[in-house]
């Protein structure tokens, strides 16, 4: 960084001066330096306006370590990248290009993964390389890269250009998880973790979990990490979801409770306490599945998982079922009411007529599912409804937690 030094008995005269001017780099702390002199750091791409009397003697030198204000390290990130771009583009600085720099991104280990209508157009284009580095410098990154659509494929692979860095692999710390994955290939979802702590809460002790669409992991390590679960049985046929949560299974210590199965679920038949349906927008196609992976003699219980659409008018409420323990849920379409109440989204929310309507077919579907696989009747209980977000206007994404068991002779 580029500075004035002076003697210390001109140092506050000095930076007066070149704060009337606008010179004073406003990131760096006056610090001394050899000689007994004060230098003020100095913003370089205004060194050629410098205008300072004769009387007060000064020496142009660079600080290799600038200190930096205590101002500056607690600005907020979004006010450093503003203030690091400003300084970057100098004059060719305006409203528009202040309005194209985002205030919110996704921090992902050391890289930070911008969205796709960052920085686009030919002034942003025409910094190349020095555009990227500012970024990572003002956010305390290393690496950046800017998320695109996601591909129509079938695997929800998203399109992620890396900008700085050699390689998109990261590891991401959640509810003391640690996964890995590549942002290249594989996408991480922050908007789900109001469920990831609801299934780390769930009690799994003992169990044996098939996770029909587990991905990189995001309910396959929760129920192995927090959960309790004995054994979970993880299916996935995206290749670098499947390689993301081998790496992830080992940073977490549980790769030995978890068999990986590529591809095709159906091979597994009557093992599951529990199954977790996560695929949106609906996973009506895992149904089936689900229903054959059960055990046979005692059942267990569905988490099922759907992007459920609500009327946009206020409708008369019913309060979210409440878990209850096993033996005591109501009959397949009826949602128990617990005595306290909140907001959307949250443990005792109101249940939306739609969100009910759609609890109680899918129990009766379930249940008909489960009967004419087995060939014996079968009783499907609400446990609950958990409205995870709201994915799109007037749609929520929710969890039907579903009890199934066997009619005993």
């Amino acid at each position: 960084v580029p500075a004035l030094a002076t003697e210390p008995r001109f140092a506050q005269r000095l930076r007066e001066r070149l704060e009337q001017q606008r010179l004073l780099d406003g990131r760096f702390q006056l610090q001394r330096v050899p000689g007994g002199r004060v230098a003020l750091p100095v913003l370089e791409e205004k060194l050629s306006g410098l205008c300072l009397p004769a009387e007060m003697p000064c020496e142009l030198l660079r600080i290799q370590d600038p200190l930096p204000r205590r101002a500056a390290r607690r600005r907020p990130p979004a006010q450093r990248l503003q203030e690091e771009l400003r300084r970057l583009l100098a004059a060719g600085w305006s409203g528009q290009l202040e309005r194209d720099v985002p205030h919110a991104w996704q921090r992902l280990g050391d890289l930070v993964l911008l969205s796709e209508d960052s920085f686009r157009g030919a002034a942003w284009d025409a910094l190349g390389s020095a555009l990227w580095d500012t970024v990572a410098s003002a956010l305390g990154a290393r690496r950046v890269a800017r998320r695109g659509r996601v591909m129509p494929d079938g695997m929800r692979t998203p399109s992620v250009t890396l900008l700085l860095g050699q390689h998109g692999w990261v590891e991401h710390v959640d509810n003391g998880i640690r996964y890995t994955f590549d942002v290249t290939k594989c996408m991480f979802s922050p908007g789900n973790i109001t469920e990831k702590l609801r299934v780390a809460s769930l009690p799994c002790s003992g169990e044996v979990v098939v996770d029909l669409y587990a991905g990189i992991g995001y309910f396959t390590l929760p129920f192995l990490v927090h959960a309790g679960a004995a054994f979970v049985h993880a299916c996935e046929w995206n290749s670098h979801a499947v390689e993301a949560l081998h790496r992830s299974l080992l940073l977490n210590g549980v790769r030995d409770r978890c068999c990986i199965h590529r591809g095709d679920s159906r091979q597994l038949r009557d093992v599951a306490d529990r199954v977790n349906l996560g695929l949106l927008p609906s996973s009506e196609e895992g149904w089936p599945a689900a229903c054959r992976v059960l055990r046979k003699d005692r059942g267990g219980v569905l988490h099922i998982h759907h992007n459920v659409e609500t009327r946009p008018a206020p409708q008369p409420a019913v309060l979210l079922a409440e878990r209850r323990p096993p033996g005591t849920a109501s009959s397949a379409g009826e949602a128990q009411r617990p005595t306290q109440d909140g907001g959307e989204g949250t443990p005792g929310a109101r249940l939306r007529p739609e969100w009910q309507r759609w609890a109680e077919a899918t129990a009766t579907r379930i249940q008909g599912l489960l009967a004419k696989l087995h060939g014996r009747p079968w009783r499907s209980s609400v446990l609950h409804v958990e409205a995870v977000k709201s994915y799109a206007p007037h749609v929520h994404h929710l969890v039907l937690d579903l009890e199934c068991r066997p009619v005993l002779p």
